[in-house]
């Protein structure tokens, strides 16, 4: 799995910046280059999906976790079509978007274990998902039959939702 961070420190990322850019992004086919799982619609969508969650993460300094083999492999893709991605960072985050291997220390928070990175890329999904929208991340490889396929189980992700929730209604 793998993780992002800042480039800066404390700059302002506009959520409603975030959806336009990502909304008007075109994938090139490149993008698919290393990444040949099925449908890949349904693979654009969890990129689309990760690349929302990266705004509020970024906006609070903040690293996520991966949940998807198959969209960092798009990801990947995604990111060696350099000049596209530099102008899509730049246009949805105002700065670029670092990619930081599992195990690697990040500018922002050291060695951080891959259970908190996941569990705020669920809190960052929170903040962005449209009122009933579904979150292909949290089982895509297992939808698209990888083998060992990475995830976040349902249970964790309700449990964190409802720690959410808890601390939203807390005074």
């Amino acid at each position: 799995m793998f993780t992002f961070a800042p480039s800066r420190r404390r700059r302002g990322v506009d959520p409603a910046t975030v959806e336009r850019a990502v909304r008007d992004l075109q994938l090139p086919q490149t993008v698919f280059k290393t990444c040949p799982w099925e449908p890949r619609e349904l693979v654009a969508t969890g990129l689309r999906q990760w690349l929302r969650c990266c705004g509020p993460a970024l906006a609070d300094d903040q690293v996520i976790g991966m949940p998807s083999r198959a969209v960092d492999e798009a990801w990947h893709g995604f990111i060696l079509c350099t000049r596209r991605y530099a102008e899509f960072c730049e246009c949805a985050y105002g700065r670029f978007l670092h990619h930081h291997p599992e195990g690697a220390e990040t500018p922002t928070s050291g060695h951080d274990d891959m259970a908190s990175q996941l569990r705020r890329t669920v809190v960052a999904w929170s903040l962005v998902a449209e009122p009933g929208e579904e979150c292909v991340l949290w089982d895509l490889d297992t939808r698209l039959g990888l083998e060992q396929p990475w995830g976040i189980p349902a249970w964790r992700v309700a449990e964190i939702e409802a720690t959410l929730q808890e601390r939203a209604h807390r005074p």
